[in-house]
């Protein structure tokens, strides 16, 4: 995983799993990797991914049994988006907008880009 020095690591831990989750790598009910696996696994700190699992607990992202491990909740997905969603209108959707309208994008032109998007990135046939 590469990380980028604009964004605190754990942070950046935390949207490698939940990407997993919205990709249905990791479904609910699922075990998700230990604090030492994953550390290992991301080339970081044991610590650094215990405050990703901190972090994503207190969203009720994933949940832990006592001796056993960590576990994708059974609402993850909805947690995941209500979460991305949030930091996606709060953060990135300002600067999403002032393009279009330095750009002078039409509505229609952005719902047919959308449109577009989906079918070639996200329709099985």
């Amino acid at each position: 995983m590469d990380f980028n020095n604009g964004k605190a690591i754990y942070l950046q831990i935390a949207e490698h799993v939940c990407e997993q989750i919205m990709l249905e790598h990791w479904k609910a009910e699922d075990r998700v990797p230990s604090v030492r696996e994953l550390a290992v696994e991301l080339e970081v700190n044991p610590n650094t991914v215990m405050r990703t699992y901190d972090f994503l607990q207190q969203r009720n992202i994933i949940y832990n049994k006592r001796g056993i491990g960590f576990f994708v909740s059974p609402n993850s997905k909805s947690e995941v988006q209500a979460y991305k969603k949030g930091i996606f209108i709060e953060e990135e959707l300002p600067r999403v907008f002032r393009n279009i309208y330095l750009l002078d994008i039409g509505l229609d032109e952005l719902k047919d880009r959308y449109q577009l998007f989906v079918d070639q990135n996200f329709k099985t046939s």
